[in-house]
């Protein structure tokens, strides 16, 4: 087994003017849709870097679920300007895309189809090292050996998986998370929490994973409420919350509920499900199908004491736990199923998602669930019969009893 995490971690306030010690020549900076420039952050990098002795190379408007096209682009931006420090700052689809771009960058012959093969990634640091600075409190892709690229034209997001994009440096400062609107401090902190309870009941959890995993549901279940209310406070504990949870996972991998919003994220023609409102919509059913394993029941049982819920004996516990989870995505304003998904991740009482479109996609998304990277280290293993009752289940908000 193996645990890896990046080199170096520096985390709190003013955390940002460590880039300021990077040595290199040239850093080739990734970014977003705009926020980080609005706010000043990408000026202060520019000027860490610029401080550091560096030549810095700005590239801006990834989009955000990061598509081939967006990574191809900037790997050839990379190899134009040859950096040594690939630094990329923003939500997690920046971040995301950079890792990409690191292995394009390094092996111009490598191909996507290559990579999104799990743990097949060539040896990277061959050009550059990596440092991530996120600014949002969820995907905790700035201490994991994931990145999800979109390919539109198949309408899939890819989970790449490997070691080696693990980041050198991760700066998790929680002034960039404080400027994060209620509706995505919601998506992203329920995306933390699912990546903290899968990697708990993960095949392949272990001592080094559990109490980080443990720890980041404490977290979560008191802050992110006070965090979506506007308590700052609050709000930079959830950004450590969730970079425990993503040291968890990265290490212990993940679950369904990810294979399951990895495929209905991108497939349907009203928009995109945001990947953290899908995990929470997904969560409580994915939870009532793994307790029929008995293992995965008694550690689900295990989290519901743990964050102070009551119940007499294991399967009552687990109850608690779904009943919680869902409590916190109505305080949220989270819908339960896709039924009223609307725009944006709003509550509707007609989602976008018709249900004529998504009975027709039903196979096809089970079928790509199934092989998605993370129902691997899934507690329980479905089948295409069980993948399919599990989506309609999301859809619906039905109770899952099979």
């Amino acid at each position: 087994m193996r645990f890896t995490l990046p080199r170096d971690l520096y985390h709190g306030k003013g955390s940002l003017e460590e880039l300021k010690n990077l040595k290199g020549t040239r850093a080739f900076v990734v970014t977003g849709g705009g926020s980080m420039k609005r706010f000043g952050f990408l000026a202060r990098v520019e000027n860490a870097l610029k401080e550091a002795g560096m030549e810095v190379h700005i590239f801006e408007g990834v989009e955000p679920d990061p598509s081939v096209t967006t990574v191809m682009r900037g790997a050839e931006e990379m190899r134009q300007f040859q950096p040594d420090w690939i630094v990329a700052i923003g939500g997690g689809s920046p971040i995301d895309a950079a890792k990409a771009m690191w292995a394009f960058y390094e092996y111009p012959d490598v191909t996507f189809d290559d990579l999104i093969v799990p743990f097949n990634f060539p040896t990277l640091r061959q050009k550059a090292h990596f440092c991530a600075i996120p600014s949002t409190s969820g995907t905790a892709t700035e201490v994991t050996a994931f990145s999800v690229i979109t390919d539109y034209d198949k309408g899939i997001k890819y989970p790449l998986a490997d070691f080696n994009i693990t980041p050198d440096v991760a700066i998790v400062d929680p002034e960039l998370a404080e400027k994060m609107p209620p509706k995505l401090t919601a998506h992203t902190g329920m995306d933390a929490m699912t990546h903290a309870i899968e990697a708990y009941v993960s095949t392949v959890h272990c001592d080094y994973t559990d109490p980080l995993a443990l720890h980041a549901i404490q977290m979560v279940h008191n802050d992110l409420k006070k965090s979506y209310e506007g308590d700052m406070d609050a709000r930079d504990r959830m950004h450590n919350a969730q970079c425990l949870a993503g040291m968890a996972f990265s290490n212990a991998l993940l679950g369904i509920v990810h294979s399951m919003a990895h495929k209905t994220g991108a497939v349907f023609e009203g928009g995109h499900i945001i990947h953290g409102a899908a995990n929470a919509m997904y969560l409580p059913k994915v939870i009532q199908y793994n307790a029929k394993n008995p293992e995965a029941a008694q550690r689900y049982a295990y989290i519901a004491r743990f964050m102070g819920l009551e119940g007499s004996d294991t399967q009552s516990l687990v109850a608690a736990l779904v009943a919680e989870l869902r409590h916190m995505n109505d305080e949220l304003n989270i819908p339960q199923c896709i039924a009223h998904y609307g725009e944006g991740g709003t509550i509707a009482e007609q989602g976008f998602v018709g249900e004529e479109e998504f009975l027709a996609k039903l196979p096809e998304i089970a079928k790509n669930a199934l092989g998605d990277a993370c129902t691997g280290s899934n507690p329980r293993q479905p089948d295409q019969a069980d993948m399919e009752k599990l989506l309609r289940a999301c859809y619906y908000d039905l109770d899952v009893d099979f």
